[in-house]
């Protein structure tokens, strides 16, 4: 959005400059072409004034006045006498006299400009003006005649101007012609434009830092609307919006932020009473297992011993379910703050732990995967520990006697690891690892009979919570595989809200 605010900003001031430069750029251009014709036909009259005195000393000031103009001006002229085909002394005969410019000048009296483009202008301009003698003609009637043969013009090609038949006292006697190169005019024609167009990137570009400036203002409400909905989306529900910028966005803020209230409170409560009820439940659970075992020490009937030892196993399936109701409400009261931490490390610390457990069944557990230079991963407090103690513990009891728990820690890519857990069990179906991470779902093998049906429900959640996913896959040769993907340090953490440590007990 910014980028196309600033690309609106762009456009229409280049509109505004090409509206005002353009314009004035081709005035100025139409401005040079006619003071310059002006001034190269005046000259061009006046030499032809001296040229229809007729005498020997205007000739000379013809010929000193020609060399003049010749040396300081891009010019040069050229004099032909009457008949096209001879020089006036002391002048020397042009290269082309039979031309049609001087043709029309000695034949019909007429004065042509020819620029010699129908762009703006050629090579060079041409202007060839008839001389009529004096004695026959007054000076004031001769140069009222060349002024009035200012008016019209033809663009590109020759521009003539048309004076009519000479009367029968005009005689004409030969045509004057100037030849100015336009190579200087070029050049002020080029910093005309040039000038502008300089003028103008540089305008665009001020006008492009100052559109920036603008629309990250304008779009600033928006960006920390944005942020709060990716704050939401990583789980902090305490997450508001300032309310700031026009009334239209201030309004979605408002609205925005008392839904997020309504939401936090509503989910808050939710929690609170899950954590109460969980914690009050746990009291008589605890109670009542003291009782059934008391009951079933002081039992010698088989049939009774068996009703309690049943009754018993219930109560501790329930104390499994309020743990595990505990520990979830918990993980999902708050995020926290991810930490990074040494993967491997880790692992083989939780490992010491379960090796016992596993040893009394015959159960191996192998760590295979990288090696030391494992990046480190981000991860909550504690959170990483219980993943991997409620993974072992559903992997273990489902593990056969003698069989083997492979944990596997690899990388793969600059900004993930990814812990896998493969046992040796009776696996899922597709259907059931679909459903696997459901709460109080339980699959139909030994987990299933004892489990609470929260333990990878609370595996997701704390994985999700550090930014990583989890999956289930089938594990080659059988069994089931836990992948989990962890986010590396090189990634670095989003913006994730403190909670304290999670406990490591889990359902």
């Amino acid at each position: 959005m910014i980028r196309r605010l600033i690309l609106s900003y762009v456009a229409l001031v280049a509109v505004a400059l090409a509206a005002f430069t353009v314009p004035v750029a081709f005035t100025l251009t139409a401005q040079l072409r006619g003071d310059t014709e002006e001034s190269v036909r005046r000259e061009a009259t006046t030499m032809a004034l001296l040229l229809g005195d007729g005498d020997a000393p205007a000739r000379q000031a013809l010929a000193r006045m020609a060399g003049a103009y010749a040396d300081e001006t891009p010019g040069r002229v050229e004099v032909v006498a009457a008949d096209g085909r001879s020089a006036v002394e002391p002048l020397p005969l042009p290269a082309h006299p039979d031309d049609p410019a001087f043709g029309a000048a000695l034949k019909q009296g007429r004065t042509t400009v020819d620029w010699g483009s129908r762009l703006v202008w050629g090579p060079e301009l041409v202007v060839t003006v008839p001389a009529f003698a004096r004695r026959e003609a007054s000076a004031g009637d001769t140069r009222g005649r060349a002024e009035r043969e200012d008016g019209r013009r033809e663009e590109g090609g020759a521009e003539d101007e048309a004076a009519g038949e000479p009367a029968p006292a005009e005689r004409i006697v030969g045509a004057v012609r100037v030849r100015y190169a336009t190579a200087d005019l070029s050049d002020r024609l080029w910093r005309i434009w040039g000038f502008r167009a300089i003028l103008a990137v540089g305008v665009l570009a001020v006008a492009a830092g100052l559109g920036a400036i603008v629309a990250r203002l304008l779009t600033k409400p928006l960006r920390q609307l944005n942020d709060m909905a990716s704050r939401f989306g990583d789980g902090d529900l305490t997450a508001r919006s300032p309310v700031t910028g026009p009334q239209e966005t201030q309004t979605l803020a408002r609205t925005l932020n008392q839904g997020a209230e309504r939401l936090d409170t509503l989910v808050a409560s939710q929690r609170i009473f899950v954590a109460d009820a969980s914690h009050q439940l746990r009291t008589p659970l605890t109670a009542l297992r003291l009782s059934l075992d008391n009951i079933a020490d002081g039992v010698d009937d088989e049939f009774v011993r068996e009703d309690v030892d049943q009754a018993t196993a219930e109560v501790v399936r329930m104390s499994r379910l309020v743990s595990g109701l505990l520990v979830l409400a918990r993980a999902e009261a708050k995020v926290s703050a991810p930490e990074p931490l040494a993967l491997r490390e880790l692992v083989e610390e939780r490992l010491k732990v379960w090796r016992p457990a596993a040893d009394e069944r015959g159960v191996t557990i192998v760590l295979t995967g990288d090696a030391d230079d494992l990046p480190r991963v981000l991860a909550g407090p504690g959170n990483l520990d219980q993943v991997l103690d409620n993974v072992l513990s559903n992997a273990l009891e489902v593990s056969p006697d003698r069989g083997t728990i492979t944990v596997r820690v690899e990388t793969t890519g600059p900004e993930e690891a990814v812990l896998e857990v493969l046992d040796q069990g009776p696996g899922m179906s597709t259907a059931e690892q679909a459903r696997a991470f459901d709460r109080f779902w339980r699959g139909q093998g030994l987990t299933g009979r004892s489990g609470s049906g929260l333990g990878l429900a609370i595996v997701k959640q704390l994985v999700t919570d550090d930014g990583g996913g989890v999956a289930l896959r089938d594990a080659p040769g059988g069994g089931l595989c836990v992948r989990i993907a962890l986010r590396t340090v090189a990634e670095g953490p989003r913006w994730i809200s403190p909670r304290p440590g999670a406990p490591r007990s889990g359902g």
